[in-house]
């Protein structure tokens, strides 16, 4: 049993990952060429700082729907909070393809606020079942309420 629930574990976080790292088809090409030439805030972090963060956040995310998951997939409470991560996993990756497949400061903030609603939704329901589950997406939804204000400010600038 105890093996099983490693490997559960390792492939919550392997699922989470490999999810959150479908935007970087769209975002690596337009990295150096497109997004170089627009205009950004000053608090702008160094393009080099995305990638570690986001493997962070997808490996705390990873482990928080693992605690999730791990409570039973047969409880509709559990369903519903899986069905609103999903929900916001793919909001998170559609940002990708707004704003930097499709080039569209505006679309990417369109839907980074429908991600940070999903976000809250999603640890709203993760708390009714697990505290530990909700509190370790508090960085993540730290980071895109900066990722907000940061997409606002360049389609503000351009």
């Amino acid at each position: 049993m105890k093996a099983r629930r490693i490997l559960g574990f390792i492939a919550a976080i392997v699922i989470v990952e490999l999810i959150g790292n479908i935007g970087t088809i769209f975002t690596l090409p337009a990295i150096g060429t497109w997004y170089a030439t627009l205009a950004k805030p000053i608090f702008s972090p160094p393009n080099w700082l995305f990638g570690p963060a986001w493997t962070i956040l997808f490996a705390l995310m990873g482990i928080s729907l693992y605690l999730i998951w791990e409570r039973g997939t047969r409880k509709k409470q559990a369903r519903r909070a899986l069905y609103a991560f999903g929900a916001q996993m793919a909001l998170n990756v559609l940002w990708s393809v707004a704003f930097f497949g499709l080039r569209s400061p505006l679309l990417g903030l369109m839907d980074i606020v429908l991600l940070l609603i999903a976000i809250v939704f999603t640890m709203w329901e993760f708390y009714r079942i697990s505290r530990p589950a909700a509190y370790l997406l508090v960085p993540y939804i730290l980071w895109v309420a900066f990722a907000t204000l940061l997409n606002f400010s360049v389609w503000a600038l351009n």
